[in-house]
């Protein structure tokens, strides 16, 4: 999956899609190892997304780019398992926004990258 990327990129990519799955599972909602792994798949589903298609240069700066961001974690996140009640799906969907509307500044540059 990581063929042809350096240590720092993989750890990089790695603690990025931690935080995403951190986001969606803690404190809430209890997961069985079946649900985690689907949770972990979408996660990483999200990641790729969002830095191939949506975290282009300057995109906090346009309201329809961050609707195009909100929209994809809205779309993606639907696929989350049936324990995710809408009001646990909505507060989802918003952490891991602003997440990304944090962490991403700049076209698919994280501050990851700058540790």
């Amino acid at each position: 999956m990581f063929a042809g990327f350096a240590k720092s990129e993989i750890f990089i990519h790695k603690e990025t899609e931690l935080a995403v799955f951190d986001l969606l599972t803690k404190p809430e909602p209890e997961l069985t190892k079946a649900e985690e792994a689907e949770v972990e798949r979408i996660a990483i589903e999200l990641l790729a997304k969002l830095k191939q298609e949506k975290l282009v240069l300057d995109w906090r700066k346009k309201q329809q780019t961050r609707a195009e961001v909100m929209n994809t974690i809205e779309e993606i996140l639907d696929a989350l398992p049936f324990v995710y009640s809408k009001p646990i799906y909505q507060k989802k969907c918003q952490s891991v926004y602003q997440h990304f509307y944090i962490q991403y500044p700049a076209a698919q540059k994280s501050v990851y990258q700058e540790m």
